[in-house]
């Protein structure tokens, strides 16, 4: 019997996905519908259990049934899935985070259920889930300041007193149980208070901009007890990393109120679970540190921080720190990929590192007195791998693995040097689909290699095809070889579609990510059009009929298309940067931008020339604005701008607005991945279609 999983499998054995030729799809299949985009499912953070027998997975629901995530257990010697935790009627979230207690006789998931996020507790023996009672008397509550509004009304028939504090329950935002199961480190956000509650119902709510007291705070829970003690490191908390030994935790803060709008910010902290009231600072530790893990003698803390080479902000290396002398070793340095946002796992003296090699994302594994190029990666079936996971037995391994023609899958090895088996975890597709394989190209330009990723349609092996170029977004990011939804609807209109990575792009070392700096729309511009020219002279493709789209960076790169060039037939921008005087004012941060250009007030010229909207005199393209009402990385404005701009030139455009979406929640709604919005991707997806359509005459 052939599984959805093996599908891309079968057909390469029957010939028919080849490399290198577009073939039509078997009987049977098709490609997806819109509607069927709205049925996919996805799966995230599988568990290994303690004693290596089964796995905890996050699986989410559809578009169409809501996008409630779930947790599921995976059996790994029966191979079966059951689902383990159930959303209650009326609740919008689901369940989430789930991890394992130390013992593997329970597990642990944050719900919203009712008025709050609470901690649950479910045994594998069986029965109800319960939620850990955790209360606090708040440190913060702005309604009882001196000049509070509405102001507090006092008794004179009553005695001066101050009020009886009140306990109050906390909203969990993440938690991260000890090696040893003593203790669960809770980060939780400041509660509101009766007081500020009531002074927001009676719209007493006026924002005094950055100088908000709430922050997000560090506690400790003893899980049997549910007693619950505070830890005395200021606000904001972000993460925690456990020693193996159960006695120390390393916290990381970042500053209240924006802070690292104005420069890195974060600061780390070692606390003793025995004395929390006097954790110590690791001042060797940079305001760049994003995370970490403990060596397992804990003498050693690997850390993720900025990258030694100039390069983009969040662009990482990987450090070692050592508790003996404070000091501090790069262990990626010059390293020829990019480190891929994901913690290391300890196995044995080695590390096992995430990292992104062009557009494969895999695992180096990696021996930290040696140089990072120096070290073997592991070798894996599916060209992108994710999620690797391993308990402290090390009894086992899994991940999910993807690839153009692998819909995402779940996989365990008792070795990772052993042939891995894929796990029965649930259907995340809604049917079996034709698989694709895409098809890497390769260009030179103005000095540098560039890579891309081309899928072709069946139609494409009988005559020329339409052409849609795909711009990623960051521009610190990548296209990576795995599954994607989207591509399948798109090849389903009978188009291909090229998927480019220009300078700027992760997966090629630190360099490459730092070749755009001050040169945003310059010659990444031209890497992308290079690469353009390059698949025409050696693909089935019709060069009067392309058209080309983007999202976040992508949909700024579609701006600078629309003022640079007429060879395309139609333009979609979703989230754009359109000005990068207005939007470095009003976006959520500015310290990521401020790398490439400076302060647009001391570089007015070079925000100007990086700006799309300077470009818009030349432009005649037919464009289409997609743009979240709530989004506050690439604010509305800029699409704004945009309309009004092209509209003023007479150049055919429109506009559509998505209320209540951010900017990453619209694009995983577009991208065909589960969305809280039942409509807002069907519909994006429905308006490129057919934008794209009438501008190639179908």
């Amino acid at each position: 019997m052939v599984t959805r999983f093996s599908l891309g499998l079968f057909l390469s054995a029957c010939g028919l996905v080849l490399p290198a030729a577009a073939q039509a799809p078997p009987q049977g299949l098709h490609f997806p519908t819109n509607e069927e985009l709205r049925h996919t499912r996805s799966m995230a953070q599988p568990r290994l259990s303690p004693d290596g027998r089964s796995v905890l997975l996050t699986v989410t629901d559809s578009t169409a049934d809501g996008a409630r995530s779930h947790l599921w257990l995976v059996d790994i010697k029966q191979n079966t899935a059951r689902q383990l935790t159930f959303t209650p009627a009326g609740e919008k979230r689901g369940e989430n985070n789930g991890q394992w207690m130390p013992d593997g006789d329970s597990i642990l998931f944050l719900a919203h259920r009712g008025e709050h996020t609470q901690l649950y507790r479910l045994s594998m023996e069986g029965g109800e889930a319960r939620a850990y009672d955790l209360k606090i008397t708040p440190t913060v509550d702005t309604s009882k300041l001196p000049d509070a509004i509405p102001p507090a009304k006092t008794d004179a028939a009553k005695p001066d007193t101050a009020d009886k504090p009140e306990q109050i329950p906390l909203d969990v935002e993440n938690y991260s149980p000890s090696p040893d199961g003593r203790w669960i480190a809770i980060l939780a956000h400041d509660p509101e208070t009766p007081g500020e509650k009531k002074a927001h119902d009676d719209k007493a709510d006026a924002v005094w901009v950055d100088h908000d007291p709430h922050g997000s705070r560090l506690y400790l829970l003893d899980p049997e007890s549910g007693k619950l003690t505070p830890v005395s490191v200021a606000p904001d908390v972000d993460s925690v990393a456990w020693a193996r030994q159960s006695d120390r935790i390393l916290a990381v803060a970042r500053g209240m109120n924006n802070a690292g709008d104005l420069g890195p910010d974060a600061s780390s902290w070692l606390v003793s679970t025995g004395d929390p009231d006097h954790p110590r600072k690791l001042t060797q530790l940079p305001a760049t540190v994003e995370g970490a893990i403990w060596s397992d003698d804990g003498k050693h803390l690997y850390f993720m921080a900025q990258s030694a080479a100039d390069a983009p902000p969040g662009y990482s290396d990987l450090y070692s720190y050592s508790f003996d002398d404070s000091s501090i070793k790069n262990l990626t340095g010059g390293y020829s990929g990019s480190l891929a946002h994901q913690l290391p796992i300890q196995d044995d003296s080695r590390l096992l590192v995430p990292v992104q090699t062009g557009t494969r994302i895999g695992v180096l594994r990696l021996n930290p007195d040696s140089p990072a190029d120096k070290q073997e990666p592991v070798k894996f079936d599916t060209a992108t791998v994710t999620n690797l996971d391993t308990n402290d037995r090390r009894n086992g391994w899994v991940w999910l693995g993807s690839s153009s023609t692998q819909p995402m899958t779940l996989f365990y090895a008792e070795k990772l040097s052993r042939s891995a088996h894929a796990l029965n975890a649930p259907t995340l597709m809604p049917a079996a689909w034709p698989q694709v394989q895409s098809q890497l190209v390769s260009w030179k330009n103005e000095g540098l290699t560039m890579e891309g990723l081309l899928y072709l349609p069946p139609e494409a092996a009988n005559r020329k095809v339409p052409l849609i170029v795909d711009v990623h977004g960051g521009p610190t990011g990548a296209f990576e070889d795995a599954y994607y939804p989207l591509i399948e609807f798109l090849l389903g209109q009978g188009w291909a579609v090229f998927r480019t990575n220009p300078r700027g792009s992760t997966g090629y070392g630190a360099a490459f990510a730092a070749a755009n700096k001050n040169d945003l729309g310059g010659a990444d511009y031209r890497d992308i059009m290079s690469g353009v020219d390059t698949v025409l002279a050696r693909y089935p493709l019709d060069t009067s009929r392309m058209a080309l789209m983007g999202y976040s960076y992508g949909g700024e790169m579609a701006g600078f298309v629309e003022g640079k060039t007429t060879r395309f037939k139609a333009i979609v921008s979703g989230a754009p940067v359109i000005d990068q005087n207005s939007e470095y004012g009003t976006e959520s941060g500015s310290w990521y931008d401020r790398w490439f250009y400076g302060k647009p007030w001391e570089h007015e010229a070079d925000a100007w020339r990086q700006s799309p909207l300077s470009g818009v005199s030349h432009a005649k393209t037919p464009f289409l604005l997609l743009q979240g009402e709530a989004d506050t990385t690439d604010p509305l404005g800029q699409s704004q701008e945009m309309y009004r701009a092209l509209r003023q030139m007479g150049v055919p455009v429109d506009m559509v607005q998505y209320p209540r979406e951010n900017h990453g929640p619209l694009a995983n709604g577009i991208f065909g991945n589960p969305s809280p919005e039942p409509w807002h991707g069907f519909d994006g997806r429905q308006r490129i279609v057919k934008f794209f359509k009438t501008a190639f005459g179908e």
